[in-house]
């Protein structure tokens, strides 16, 4: 079976209405979470002048893409000075644990002097889905398996309980050809909040696939899971949408050949693909995804169909 994305177009463009400070350009990252039938409220990351991340929201309608409501506040922001967020917040996706509702998100950290590092965090969100401030904490951060940087987290519970975490970890800014080597890796929790890591998960082929972002994972009709993710190929090429499977009890495999996302010819998202985020709803498969400018245009629509 060869499946292929039907492009629906761009759903959202952060240059629709006026925008509070903190969320003045850019709608990357987005988040849907079901409010009722059709109706979902879609969270993204905005950013404010100096670049700075904060999570606002859009209520859309997915079956006719209408615009419902546009938040014009910010649902969540970053941290103060000295915070592991305090220069942004990247969302990730949604889980349930100990009787409370999740946000999963990469808290940014821009030095002065030196590269960005990431750390993962979590922030509760209500029964109305509004997130609750002052709910965040860190999640996971350094240590001697991931040194460098980590980013943009799925968490995901198992049949048999406890729960596993995929996530991008930076091994190198440079991994010879000019590109940074970026894997992605998987991390487990009996509970959800205490993780042990086990290295990574995904093939990373240099020059072919080498410098992943923001996974995307599904669970799969035979049992097993599907991803996608967004990546870069290391010939200088920018952002593009990829897609990978792992059968039940084995390891993934990558599978650019099939099920992944490119550019169009020209528009919105004619530069880059990325920030996946794939979900099911009334028996079809959505994509949300950035374009151009890690979110500058906006995010956009596309559904999983069979040639």
């Amino acid at each position: 079976m060869n499946e292929t994305w039907r492009k629906l177009g761009l759903l959202y463009s952060p240059e629709s209405g006026p925008r509070h400070p903190k969320l003045s350009t850019h709608a990357a990252n987005p988040l849907p979470m079901q409010l009722d039938g059709d109706l979902y409220r879609i969270f993204y990351c905005g950013r404010d002048s100096n670049k700075r991340s904060s999570v606002g929201a859009v209520d859309i309608d997915i079956r006719t893409r209408r615009i419902v409501k546009e938040h014009y506040a910010p649902f969540f922001e970053h941290g103060p000075v000295g915070t592991f967020h305090a220069d942004g917040v990247s969302i990730g996706n949604t889980y349930e644990c100990g009787g409370n509702r999740y946000v999963t998100f990469m808290g940014w950290q821009s030095p002065a002097q030196g590269h960005w590092r990431g750390d993962i965090g979590r922030v509760k969100i209500d029964d109305e889905l509004v997130i609750v401030r002052g709910t965040e904490e860190l999640l996971m951060g350094m240590d001697s398996e991931d040194p460098i940087s980590i980013a943009y987290p799925w968490v995901a519970p198992r049949q048999q309980g406890g729960f596993d975490m995929w996530y991008p970890s930076v091994v190198s800014w440079d991994a010879g050809n000019g590109e940074m080597l970026a894997v992605i890796k998987h991390a487990s929790s009996a509970q959800g909040d205490n993780w042990q890591r086990h290295g990574a998960a995904v093939p990373h082929p240099l020059g072919i696939a080498q410098a992943f972002s923001r996974p995307s994972v599904l669970n799969a009709k035979d049992g097993g899971r599907r991803m996608w993710f967004s990546y870069r190929s290391g010939s200088g090429q920018s952002y593009r949408i990829g897609h990978a499977t792992n059968h039940e009890g084995q390891v993934w495999e990558l599978a650019l050949g099939s099920a992944c996302l490119d550019v169009s010819q020209d528009g919105w998202d004619s530069e880059m693909v990325e920030y996946p985020y794939v979900f099911t709803h009334d028996n079809e498969t959505y994509m949300l995804y950035n374009g151009n400018g890690y979110g500058k245009t906006g995010f956009g629509l596309a559904v999983l169909v069979n040639d």
